[in-house]
Order: C-alpha cells, then structure tokens, then sequence
C-alpha cells in the first residue's frame, strides 16, 4: 500500500516540472493507480451477513447458539482492543479505516477463539439482527 501512494506522489510530481511527454505518463499513471485503489476499497469491503442461523463475516461463519455476549465498542475500546488487550487467538475481521467495532464472545467448548472481533459502522444494527 506505502508503495502505491509514493508511485501516486511520483506521478503527481511529475504533472508539474516535466516536459510534456512525461505529464501525459504521469497522467496516466497516477489516473491507472487511483482507479486500483478505489477498486482495491470496495474489493477488500467486509461483507457481514446474519441469517436464520448464521453470522459469515468474509470467509469464517459461525451458528448463532454458539455466539455469547455481543458488546458494540466506542473508537476508543476498538484502539485498545487492537492493540494492548488483544488476544492472539481471537478473530479478527478488522479494517484499518474503521474505527467501530462490535465484540462477539464465542460461547463454544472445542473452539479456542475467545471472541471475534468485527470492525462495522452500523454496531448497532448488527446487534439487533443477531437478537432477533
């Protein structure tokens, strides 16, 4: 990813003292380079899905009886949670520009994942569909 933004800053750079020839490569660069980045956004997108009995956060599911306490965390519970508090063997469905999250604690004996956890916008929606 730096490397991508520091060929976008090259490229931008070179829209301004160049000669013509290298403003139109740089133009195309920089233009090729935005554009994957935006397809990059929406391509990476956590896809959260709740049905009748499962919650599917990207690739990993898990049955609703299996789920325990659901909490929806403050930006600055997600910092720590992140980083100082965390557990190595929780799931992780994070990403990096989002600064919500919800913490599902996994309520299952054989599996030795003690919570997940989810970063969303809409904890609180999220919530309510796992209740109901």
């Amino acid at each position: 990813m730096a490397c991508c933004l520091c060929v976008l800053l090259v490229s931008f750079l070179g829209l301004i003292g160049m000669g013509s020839s290298w403003k139109y490569a740089s133009l195309i660069t920089f233009g090729t380079l935005t554009l994957w980045l935006i397809y990059l956004y929406f391509k990476t997108a956590l896809k959260i899905e709740v049905d009748q009995t499962h919650l599917r956060v990207g690739g990993a599911s898990i049955e609703h009886k299996y789920i325990g306490e659901v909490t929806v965390l403050s930006s600055s519970e997600v910092k720590l949670i992140r980083t100082r508090d965390a557990n190595p063997l929780a799931y992780l469905a994070i990403r990096f520009w989002s600064s919500k999250a919800i913490k599902l604690q996994v309520s299952d004996a054989r599996d030795k994942t003690p919570y997940w956890l989810i970063t969303t916008n809409n904890g609180q929606e999220l919530l309510k569909a796992l209740k109901s």
